[in-house]
């Protein structure tokens, strides 16, 4: 199986959009878009390094069957950065859409760029962004927005991204930095572009040292206790669009700071 381009194949490709598919089902479990040899690096990366993520975890039970990775090139030949994150967002979108799709699992960490504003809602859902007020931030307060693209809907999660309810998906488990996060006024939960829960904290964050299964984290991850019922953090937050902040590419968190 051929694991590496030549300089002629990555000259024709330019930018291009993939997918890693499960040769044992033929299943798309992730998408992503490179240059050069980015398809191959997964592969690489599952047998050179020991990170736990749900993608890795995937390649190293195919691998560790004597099976490989099957790689397709969806859309080659682009000449922007933007164009090939247009197209992977499109179609991370079609894949995971709830309404369209129960049974497709990837294994990308967060849905597609800017779906807060730009990927699929139903026509309810677009005048409840377009028409809801935009968040304003309160002079002094300092907001952290976690992004619950993974765990809102509940009934398509699976393993550490099953959750009781709203509160628990938004509360845990974060990769952040503890000093600015421990000074933080409100914990927002978003999904698609819309404050979906306010958290007022009573503690600081936590370590967590396991997930939801009770396998250990490699890297920190953080929790936090607080109430939802804040009068003020909801007049202020609640049901308020974020189009105004977006999260960073392929990130989970963004502080935001007046």
């Amino acid at each position: 199986m051929n694991t590496i381009f030549e300089q002629a194949e990555i000259d024709a490709l330019k930018y291009y959009v993939y997918c890693l598919v499960d040769p044992r089902d033929k299943c798309i479990f992730y998408i992503g878009k490179g240059l050069g040899n980015r398809v191959f690096d997964h592969a690489k990366d599952a047998i050179s390094c020991d990170d736990k993520t749900l993608k890795l975890d995937k390649i190293r039970e195919i691998l560790s069957i004597g099976l490989n990775v099957e790689h397709y090139i969806i859309r080659h030949g682009l000449d922007s950065e933007r164009e090939a994150y247009n197209i992977e967002s499109t179609i991370i979108d079609l894949l995971t859409y709830s309404k369209f799709n129960t049974s497709t699992f990837l294994t990308n960490i967060v849905a597609g760029h800017h779906q807060w504003n730009e990927g699929i809602k139903t026509t309810n859902e677009i005048i409840q962004l377009y028409r809801c007020q935009k968040l304003v931030l309160r002079p002094g307060h300092t907001l952290l927005m976690v992004n619950l693209n993974q765990t809102y809907n509940q009934k398509n999660c699976k393993d550490e991204y099953v959750r009781p309810n709203l509160y628990e998906s938004t509360r845990k488990y974060w990769h952040l930095n503890k000093k600015i996060a421990d000074n933080v006024d409100y914990v927002l939960g978003v999904y698609k572009g819309i404050v979906r829960l306010v958290i007022k904290p009573t503690t600081k964050w936590e370590l967590a040292t396991h997930d939801e299964n009770g396998e250990p984290y490699k890297t920190s991850r953080y929790q936090i206790e607080g109430i939802t019922d804040d009068i003020e953090g909801n007049n202020l937050y609640l049901n308020k669009s974020v189009a105004d902040y977006p999260f960073p590419y392929r990130g989970a968190i963004r502080y935001i700071k007046s």
